[in-house]
């Protein structure tokens, strides 16, 4: 493996959805976007709904990435997440009705309206979408 490279394992309950050499990964997380680079400073953080981006030496890879933790090491990052997806295994009617569903939950806040899990579901609706485009 080259230092321009490092490996990158995303793991989720159901599946090893990546693992392979990558030259940089940027995903969204509670603290805003990271981008990471071979050899960045160890460091773990929570993963937050957004496009994952994967570099590799042939080209580029999206994915929708909805929450979990991730541990960045020098030689690599393991993602654990609790749902990620590939632009193909996402259902565009659903993700749409699912925008709207979360859109209209915001507006009608009614005491019941549980708001931190409604901008969640907007997050991830608006995250299935970003990467079907």
């Amino acid at each position: 493996m080259a230092d321009k490279e490092f490996i990158l394992r995303i793991i989720t309950p159901e599946r090893v959805f990546y693992e392979g050499t990558v030259d940089m990964v940027e995903f969204n997380t509670t603290e805003g976007q990271i981008g990471v680079l071979p050899g960045h400073i160890p460091l773990t953080v929570i993963v937050k709904p957004g496009i994952l981006h994967i570099t590799e030496k042939d080209g580029e890879k999206e994915a929708a990435l909805h929450s979990g933790f991730a541990e960045i090491l020098p030689e690599g990052v393991t993602i654990l997440a609790e749902i990620i997806e590939w632009p193909n295994e996402i259902d565009e009617n659903r993700a749409e009705a699912a925008l709207h569903r979360a859109e209209e939950r915001l507006r009608s806040k009614t005491p019941e309206t549980d708001i931190a899990r409604a901008e969640t579901a907007l997050q991830r609706a608006m995250a299935r979408i970003e990467v079907l485009r």
